[in-house]
């Protein structure tokens, strides 16, 4: 199935979900843990009759949900097909079931409180390094290029965050290849970078805000808040 383009996802008008990273992103408050695995046990019925379900986490208060396809199929400019992880249709007509099935329960969503986090290492030669994270990270090397078309390592279980590759030569620094990567929803993304900024942080780099806006601490180590532009333009 063909992943979706941001612009497509946008215009599915999901209120419930917000686009992070890979995949939709959702997180229902409830009263109890009972109330949660109820509805969990609800969107998992729907999720049987569709054959897809969502990655699910419960803790106190909340439920978060997860929909994204390992089969999605992404085409290069000169038009090579990748598997990889990501959006499709089916995880949009998912993400809408369950959008019922929380009313249906009288669950309420809090789409600006979704968040996910990836790490980024810069580098002069991923395929080199690659296989030693993926075997840190995940214990398989199998995660390497795992749902991507490149070196990025990406754990199955989804146990740490993901770590992709960027661009460095031999003469960056090496003490600071390392950088956090935090999605957020558009309309969280402003009030975050603020209370960053509040406690000591500085803005380095805002040249493609909102989509990236680079957040350094006083020793120069630094943090990526991330948007989905396509959401942000149409909110």
């Amino acid at each position: 199935m063909d992943m979706l383009h941001g612009e497509q996802i946008a215009a599915a008008d999901l209120t419930d979900w917000r686009k992070l990273a890979q995949g939709l992103h959702a997180r229902y408050l409830v009263d109890d843990f009972a109330t949660g695995a109820r509805f969990v046990a609800a969107v998992g019925e729907a999720g049987d009759t569709v054959g897809h379900h969502p990655r699910v986490s419960i803790g106190p208060g909340y439920v978060d949900l997860e929909l994204v396809s390992d089969d999605a199929v992404y085409r290069d400019d000169e038009g090579t097909e990748y598997v990889v992880e990501w959006v499709t249709q089916q995880d949009v007509d998912l993400a809408r079931a369950i959008t019922r099935i929380a009313a249906d329960h009288g669950i309420a969503a809090d789409p600006a409180s979704v968040s996910e986090l990836e790490l980024g290492l810069d580098t002069a030669d991923s395929a080199v390094i690659a296989p030693v994270w993926a075997a840190l990270l995940t214990g398989s090397g199998d995660s390497q290029g795992r749902g991507s078309p490149s070196d990025e390592v990406r754990d199955a279980t989804g146990r740490v965050p993901n770590l992709w590759f960027g661009d460095a030569d031999e003469q960056a620094d090496a003490n600071r290849r390392f950088h956090v990567e935090v999605y957020l929803a558009p309309e969280a993304a402003a009030p975050r970078i603020a209370a960053a900024l509040a406690a000591g942080g500085t803005v380095v780099d805002d040249s493609e805000a909102p989509g990236l806006t680079v957040i350094a601490d006083r020793d120069g180590n630094t943090g990526v808040v991330c948007v989905d532009v396509s959401a942000a333009k149409k909110g």
